[in-house]
């Protein structure tokens, strides 16, 4: 007997944005429709301009389609309103950025338990969180320590911690390993592929690191704004 089809975290179909500047119509994305499936890494690829990071915050509810759906765990985003995707990104969506986003003033914990206090955890929830979540990158040593006493690749690893802490369903991470040296680069990639393998997180990398492509279990290749390629791993979904 033939198992069930698995059904996509995200969806996209038929996405397009334009962008009106200047009087010129700008596609960032056209007609890009795509699934992103739970428990698998999926990279979004693509050179400088390719609308990578408008179908990542198209994904997040950062930003309105021009025309085209999104899914998020079989909802659409067109009918949440503000305060109902605010609640999407806090309690199911982890963000990871190229800048590692992280607040200068505040400790490597401090930083992880943000997000935990906008969502009013109780204190002894959230310190177990924080806890856990650095314990899990490796950072339990650094945790007082603040953003400029810590290498690029601590900061990431805080920023990691920072999403997984939340427990979120999917990570999104921009340009994850921008910043960092190539050896560096991979062990962030290899913490990624950790949180997929280990966690259960659905992860979806926006990135043309050929690092990412490697290690991801699908990637979906963007050119000019349009989806010209869906490469799978033959040992993912089954």
């Amino acid at each position: 007997m033939s198992q069930p089809e698995i059904a996509p975290i995200i969806r996209t179909e038929h996405l397009s944005r334009v962008y009106h500047l200047a009087g010129e119509d700008i596609h960032a994305l056209t007609d890009v429709s795509l699934a992103i499936y739970p428990g698998q890494m999926t990279a979004i690829v693509g050179r400088s301009g390719s609308g990578k990071t408008t179908l990542l915050n198209l994904i997040a509810g950062l930003d309105e389609p021009t025309n085209g759906v999104i899914w998020f765990e079989g909802q659409k985003l067109a009918e949440l309103d503000g305060e109902a995707r605010l609640q999407l990104r806090r309690e199911r969506i982890g963000f990871v950025f190229q800048s590692f986003g992280l607040l200068p003033l505040l400790s490597a914990a401090e930083n992880v338990g943000v997000p935990l206090r906008m969502r009013r955890l109780p204190r002894q929830e959230r310190e177990a969180r924080v806890a856990g979540a650095l314990a899990w990158v490796g950072l339990t040593d650094r945790q007082r320590h603040r953003p400029y006493e810590l290498s690029g690749g601590e900061q990431q690893r805080v920023a990691l911690a920072r999403a997984l802490a939340a427990r979120p369903h999917v990570i999104l991470a921009d340009e994850p390993t921008g910043q960092l040296d190539s050896q560096t680069g991979r062990k962030i990639i290899g913490l990624l592929r950790r949180l997929v393998a280990e966690q259960g997180i659905t992860v979806v990398i926006v990135s043309h690191d050929p690092l990412v492509m490697e290690e991801a279990d699908v990637v979906h290749e963007l050119r000019d704004g349009r989806l010209i390629a869906t490469r799978q791993k033959e040992t993912s979904r089954s």
